[in-house]
C-alpha cells in the first residue's frame, strides 16, 4: 500500500467489552484498517478484568487499568455532573480513562518505544479529552467523529458539561466526521463549523449476517422458543431499551396490528424503560404477543433472531445511524424504521420505488407505526421483495470495507492539506 496510516484510536468500548453500536463499529472498522494495510493502536476503557496491553485480530489494544478518585472527584467538577449522584462514577471513570491512555501513548509508545502516530481519531465526547491531549503533545491532526451527541440522546436535555466538551471537539479538531447527513445538519445546528464535518456511513459484515448463515432447524427452533406458531408472524425489536428507540410506542402499536395481522412481538435487550415496558404490556393486555428477553445477546444469537424473524421494527425518535437495521436488511428482512427528527435510518432504508426494501413512519405516532408494519405484509409476497432488495442495498452501499476506505481516505486528504 502507498500511504500506510499510524491511527492511534481512542474509543471508550471496544471488543470483548461492547456495551452499543459504538463498539460494534470499532470493532469493525478497525479490522479492516488492517486488511488494508494501515497500523492501528487502540486506547479503550478497563472494567479490571482485561489485559492491559493485547492483540485482538491484529489490532494493538491498551486499557489502562482506573485508579478510584471517588474521594477528591467531586471537588473537580461542575455542579451539573455532581448532580448526577451515584452516576458521577461514570463520569469520573471516563475521565480517569482518557487521562490514564493518553499519558499512556505520549510517555510509554511514542518517548519509551518510540512510535509515531500519523493522527489521533477520538470517538464521541468519551475518548475526546484525551485526544486533546495527544493532539498537543505530539503536534499531529485530532479527528472528531461524532455518532450521537448530548443534545439527541437525551432529546434536548443532558449536561451542560458534555454539550461544552462537544462543542469543543467541533472547534479544536482538524475534522469532524459524522455517521450521516442529518447528523451533519444537526451538528451545524449546535454551532460546529460545516466545513469541517464529513459524512462516513457505517457498515455492516454481509458475510457474517447472511440468509445463508442460519439453517431452517435453528428458525424453527427459535420461533418455538417465543411460542410463535407457523401462522403468525415474528416482529423483532433489538436494542438499548431506552426512551429514544422508541420500544414503548411500537408495543401501543401492537394493538392495531393485531386487528389485522396474527403476529408476536419480540422485544431483546437492557435498559432502564425494561419496568415501564412490563407495566405496558400488562395494562394493554398484551402479555401473550409480546415476548421479551432483557440482555444482551451474543452475536451469534442476534444473527438467528433477524433470520428468524419476518420483519425488524426500529421506530427511534434519535438515531444517528442505526446499525440494527443493516444488520436485518443484511439477513433480507424487511425493516420499519423512525424517519422524523434527526433519523440515519431515513437515509438507510429506501421507503419506495423498485428498490424499496422497507417503510419509513411518525415514530411519535404507534397508529403510524403500526401501519408501517402492515404495509409489509399487504401481499403475501411482499417482504420478500422488501427483503431482497434490503440486501443488495446492503451490498452495494453498506460494507465495513466501503466504510473503511471512505474514511481512511478522508484521513489522509486530512493529512495531505
Amino acid at each position: 500500500m502507498d500511504d500506510p496510516l499510524e491511527i492511534a484510536f481512542m474509543v471508550y468500548e471496544f471488543p470483548p467489552a461492547i456495551v452499543g453500536g459504538l463498539g460494534t463499529y470499532a470493532g469493525e472498522i478497525t479490522q479492516q484498517f488492517v486488511k488494508s494495510g494501515h497500523d492501528v493502536t487502540v486506547l479503550s476503557l478497563n472494567d479490571g478484568s482485561l489485559p492491559t496491553r493485547d492483540v485482538w485480530k491484529g489490532i494493538e489494544v491498551h486499557r489502562p487499568i482506573l485508579i478510584d478518585m471517588e474521594e477528591s472527584f467531586p471537588d473537580f467538577v461542575r455542579e451539573d455532573i455532581r448532580a448526577w449522584g451515584k452516576g458521577m462514577e461514570f463520569f469520573q471513570r471516563i475521565i480517569v480513562y482518557n487521562i490514564l491512555s493518553s499519558a499512556k501513548l505520549l510517555n510509554d509508545l511514542v518517548r519509551r518505544e518510540e512510535r509515531r502516530f500519523d493522527l489521533v481519531a477520538a470517538h464521541d465526547w468519551l475518548s475526546l479529552p484525551g485526544g486533546f491531549s495527544v493532539r498537543r503533545g505530539l503536534d499531529i491532526p485530532l479527528v472528531f467523529h461524532v455518532h450521537s451527541t448530548e443534545k439527541g440522546r437525551t432529546q434536548g436535555g443532558g449536561s451542560r458539561t458534555i454539550h461544552d466538551i462537544e462543542r469543543a471537539g467541533g472547534e479544536k479538531a482538524d475534522r469532524v466526521i459524522t455517521v450521516s447527513f442529518a447528523m451533519k445538519d444537526d451538528l451545524v445546528s449546535l454551532g460546529f463549523p460545516e466545513k469541517k464535518i464529513r459524512v462516513c456511513y457505517n457498515g455492516v459484515d454481509a458475510d457474517k449476517y447472511s440468509p445463508g448463515a442460519v439453517s431452517e432447524d435453528e428458525r424453527r427452533v427459535l420461533r418455538e422458543m417465543y411460542q410463535i406458531g407457523e401462522d403468525e408472524r415474528m416482529l423483532f425489536f433489538v436494542g438499548r431499551l431506552v426512551s429514544v428507540k422508541g420500544a414503548d410506542r411500537l408495543v401501543m402499536a401492537l394493538p392495531t396490528i393485531l386487528e389485522n395481522l396474527k403476529a408476536k412481538l419480540v422485544i431483546v435487550g437492557r435498559g432502564e424503560m425494561e419496568d415501564h415496558l412490563l407495566n405496558l404490556v400488562r395494562t394493554e393486555g398484551l402479555s401473550e404477543e409480546v415476548k421479551f428477553r432483557f440482555e444482551f445477546i451474543s452475536e451469534e444469537e442476534r444473527i438467528k433472531h433477524y433470520a428468524a424473524c419476518d420483519a425488524a421494527v426500529f421506530p427511534s425518535l434519535y438515531e444517528p445511524f442505526g446499525i440494527v437495521a443493516l444488520e436485518a436488511m443484511s439477513m433480507e428482512k424487511p425493516v420499519v424504521v423512525g424517519a422524523k427528527g434527526v433519523s440515519g435510518l431515513r437515509e438507510i432504508v429506501t421507503p419506495a420505488g423498485p428498490g424499496q426494501c422497507g417503510f419509513h413512519v411518525d415514530p411519535y405516532n404507534p397508529y403510524d407505526i403500526a401501519q408501517g408494519v402492515l404495509h409489509v405484509f399487504e401481499e403475501n409476497s411482499k417482504p420478500q421483495f422488501l427483503g431482497r432488495n434490503a440486501r443488495r442495498r446492503v451490498l452495494k452501499d453498506f460494507t465495513w470495507q466501503k466504510a473503511a476506505e471512505n474514511t481512511a481516505n478522508l484521513y489522509l486528504e486530512l493529512l495531505e492539506r
